[in-house]
């Protein structure tokens, strides 16, 4: 289980709120057509009422607790599959939000001199040019980008060979 911070938890209630909100919105024919499996189920779920709203008074074919449970079925299905498709469109925004942001805010260290002294100047990753110099972050492992690579080594073959 993990738990999360404040932040967190406050972008996940704002993530599902919106959804529950576009959900909603989502019951528009003109945008449920899009997905014709449940606009089916939508136009289902109209019919079920309207037989539930006749049900209740008295005119219906079955008892309108009935025909009132399978509405209520039918709505939390349609309204359900909404929900999880605007969630799963909030999250996507979201992830390519900070996608864009790390783009922009991902810093470099720029080699003033490529001479000993290595004096750099600290710029943003977008402000590198071709044929700039800089200091990686991080210490290169030769040995497994080798092996990754495949590229043998030639003292290598000979231990591999003994």
């Amino acid at each position: 289980m993990t738990v999360g911070t404040g932040k967190e938890k406050l972008f996940g209630q704002a993530l599902y709120l919106r959804a529950a909100g576009e959900a909603f919105r989502k019951l528009n024919p003109l945008r449920m057509v899009r997905n014709p499996v449940m606009f089916v189920v939508e136009v289902g779920s109209l019919l079920t009422t309207a037989l539930w709203v006749e049900g209740l008074f008295g005119r219906g074919e079955a008892p309108g607790a009935f025909i009132g449970a399978i509405a209520v079925w039918l709505w939390f299905t349609v309204l359900f599959a909404n929900f999880a498709e605007a969630v799963a469109e909030g999250h996507g925004k979201a992830q390519a939000e900070a996608l864009r942001r790390t783009r922009q805010e991902t810093k470099a260290k720029r080699l003033i001199r490529s001479d000993h002294q290595q004096s750099f100047e600290i710029v943003a990753s977008s402000a590198l040019h071709q044929g700039d110099l800089f200091q990686p972050a991080f210490k290169l492992d030769h040995q497994a980008l080798s092996d990754y690579m495949g590229n043998d080594d030639p003292s290598r073959q000979h231990e591999q060979h003994q």
